[in-house]
C-alpha cells in the first residue's frame, strides 16, 4: 500500500491538507498552477517537493471536488 502522501493535521496549518512532512497546503499547489507556474517552478521554489507528491496534491484535489456537493456559481455556465 503506498504512503498517503497528503495529510491533515490540526497543529499544521490550521489543519488544511499539505503535503507530508512539509507546511505546503494543497491550495498553494493549485493556486500557483493555475497561475502559470510549471512543476519545474514549484520544485525550485519548494524544495520539499518532489513530482510525486505534486500529482498527490492534484489527485487529492480532484477527489474531493467528486463529492456530492454543489458549489453555485454567481452567473450559469
Amino acid at each position: 500500500m503506498q504512503e498517503k502522501m497528503i495529510v491533515s493535521d490540526p497543529n499544521v496549518m490550521m489543519g488544511k491538507p499539505v503535503v507530508k512532512g512539509t507546511r505546503i497546503t494543497v491550495e498553494s499547489i493549485l493556486e500557483k498552477l493555475a497561475a502559470g507556474e510549471t512543476f519545474s517552478d514549484l520544485l525550485s521554489a519548494h524544495p520539499g517537493l518532489t513530482r510525486e507528491s505534486i500529482r498527490a496534491a492534484l489527485a487529492f484535489a480532484s477527489e474531493v471536488l467528486r463529492a456530492d456537493v454543489v458549489y453555485p456559481t454567481e452567473e450559469p455556465l
